[in-house]
């Protein structure tokens, strides 16, 4: 394990220790996640060829036609055995509410 030495800002370093709290952890484990997820996320994302992004639209313009259209009793049937998660933190009440009336539009 490696010892690193940081100047942060105190704005910064109070935020860091609020978040690390919330989470029940110290404030080393907090930055070291925060650190770990950024990396791993810079990491993964890769960019597509505009040549393989068009194959796969076509691709999956080809299966949709393939698996035809479903009725309105088999798509509730579906949707009823959904499994539910509750809402990411960040999403406030008025924004679920929104994103699930476009759901029941259908939008």
């Amino acid at each position: 394990m490696r010892r690193l030495t940081l100047r942060l800002p105190e704005t910064l370093h109070q935020r860091l220790a609020q978040l690390a709290e919330g989470e029940g952890v110290s404030l080393n484990q907090y930055i070291v996640y925060a650190l770990t997820r950024q990396a791993a996320l810079a990491y993964g994302i890769q960019a597509v060829p505009d040549a393989d992004v068009a194959q796969q639209q076509q691709a999956f313009q080809s299966l949709i036609k393939q698996l035809g259209q479903a009725s309105l009793p088999e798509i509730k049937s579906v949707l009823a055995t959904r499994e539910t998660t509750d809402p990411e933190a960040e999403l406030s009440a008025d924004i679920v509410e929104r994103l699930q009336e476009r759901i029941r539009k259908g939008d």
